[in-house]
């Protein structure tokens, strides 16, 4: 089953547009500085949550399950990531993810350049978050912005293969498994993880279901 598209309104159309750069009809530049989902607001990602940031990523149980992670996960790392996502991109996007109705800080979501030259999906959620939907929901936002807002033809995404919880997420978003493969853990080395593949036949299908 698809999903709906209640967030779209939040970006306006010439905010979704990739400015100064020469060819846009093969980019896979993001400007959208706002996602709006039913629960949920993505934003930049900025000094003031830093806190959270810390709190929550400063956690085996999430370092493990991701491959970018460092672990232990203090100020240093959490100031490096936030410059990260302020540095021009070539390509993607990193969103920090937010409680509409509070907006806590509870995790990230990005689409980063692929090894293939296209786009991968990536998200994590804090622990005191988990079992709500809302990697699903980050998830789903960041699936359609990059189908509607680039040419992209094929969507990435790989799960740890000891994180079934990941696999659903991208399963619910249309994602079909492309067999396992392997990826260099800053925590753990080398992990088996699944890989994930989305394209855009399936997903217009997907969506319109």
């Amino acid at each position: 089953m698809g999903f709906p598209s209640p967030f779209f309104h939040a970006c306006e159309v010439n905010a979704m547009i990739a400015r100064n750069v020469p060819d846009l009809e093969t980019s896979l530049v993001i400007d959208c500085p706002v996602l709006v989902t039913e629960r949920l607001v993505l934003r930049p990602p900025h000094d003031e949550d830093l806190p959270e940031l810390i709190v929550y990523a400063n956690n085996a149980e999430v370092a493990k399950m991701l491959s970018r992670m460092p672990h232990p996960y203090g100020e240093t790392e959490a100031r490096a990531f936030i410059q990260a996502a302020k540095a021009e991109r070539r390509a993607g996007i990193t969103y920090a993810v937010t409680l509409a109705d509070t907006g806590a800080f509870i995790g990230t979501a990005s689409l980063i350049p692929s090894k293939s030259g296209g786009l991968e999906l990536g998200y994590w959620i804090g622990q005191l978050y988990w079992g709500f939907g809302f990697a699903s929901e980050a998830a789903q936002a960041l699936t359609e912005l990059a189908f509607r807002t680039t040419t992209l033809d094929v969507l990435e995404a790989t799960a740890r293969t000891i994180n079934p919880a990941s696999r659903r997420v991208l399963e619910k978003c249309g994602f079909v498994y492309r067999g396992e493969g392997e990826v260099y853990s800053t925590m753990a080395g080398r992990v088996a993880v699944d890989k994930f593949q989305l394209t855009r036949e399936h997903w217009l299908d997907f969506v319109a279901t």
